[in-house]
């Protein structure tokens, strides 16, 4: 398993037309990434995409734009409401739907299967309601991480691709573990250390106590996986 590694901080991009009302993730530095490493995948026409956790549609408008077909999912109807709408004002071909990353998975398969899923780690399980729900992934952040590995294997088809981007404090190593299990090919090829967020910030305390936070760490690192299935 190989590694890329980029140091560079970018200022977090909203496309144009690219509306995030109160209650949906809006697009931040884990966006950017993860849509910098779609970029470099190879999108035409005939690549089917599936976008799980969609929020406003970033990624998946990103994907329609280089020509794929491109579905996705939200357990917020705000989100699919907003994704729909983000697709439309772009010009973007989008099948929006609304469920659960746990659920069943949209017919496929897929060529790329791309995913920014709530991965902080948070001091309750998985909110069912409200605004935290685009972010907190359980005591150790990996709750819905682990859902989206779990799901790769049976949504793509043999050669096709998972990008998926966390915070290493959710340990970018048992997600390379967890999909080599399930017979993919994975690595880490981006990483980006970014100034702590208001949510990071509020739980820094609980976060050291946890030892998932040195006391002398004062940014987020981000990460991009890339996996491959055999």
């Amino acid at each position: 398993m190989t590694t890329q590694t980029r140091t560079s901080m970018p200022p977090p991009v909203r496309p144009a037309h690219l509306l995030a009302p109160p209650g949906v993730y809006a697009p931040q530095y884990d966006t950017e990434l993860l849509t910098r490493a779609l970029h470099r995948e190879g999108i035409d026409e005939g690549t089917s995409v599936l976008d799980l956790g969609t929020g406003t549609g970033a990624l998946a408008v990103a994907a329609a734009r280089r020509g794929a077909r491109v579905t996705a999912v939200d357990i917020s109807w705000r989100a699919v409401l907003t994704a729909r709408l983000n697709a439309r004002l772009s010009g973007q071909s989008v099948t929006v739907r609304h469920g659960d990353l746990r659920a069943a998975l949209p017919k496929g398969p897929y060529d790329l299967l791309v995913s920014n899923p709530p991965y902080v780690p948070s001091p309750s399980p998985l909110p069912r309601r409200g605004a935290a729900r685009a972010w907190d992934g359980g005591p150790a952040g990996r709750t819905l991480v682990d859902h989206v590995c779990d799901a790769a294997p049976r949504a793509l088809r043999p050669g096709g691709v998972l990008l998926m981007v966390h915070s290493a404090l959710c340990d970018a190593d048992a997600t390379l573990e967890r999909l080599a299990g399930l017979g993919m090919q994975a690595e880490v090829t981006d990483r980006e250390f970014i100034p702590f967020g208001p949510v990071l910030r509020s739980r820094r305390a609980w976060l050291r106590r946890s030892g998932l936070l040195r006391d002398d760490e004062n940014r987020e690192e981000l990460v991009v996986v890339r996996a491959e299935l055999r």
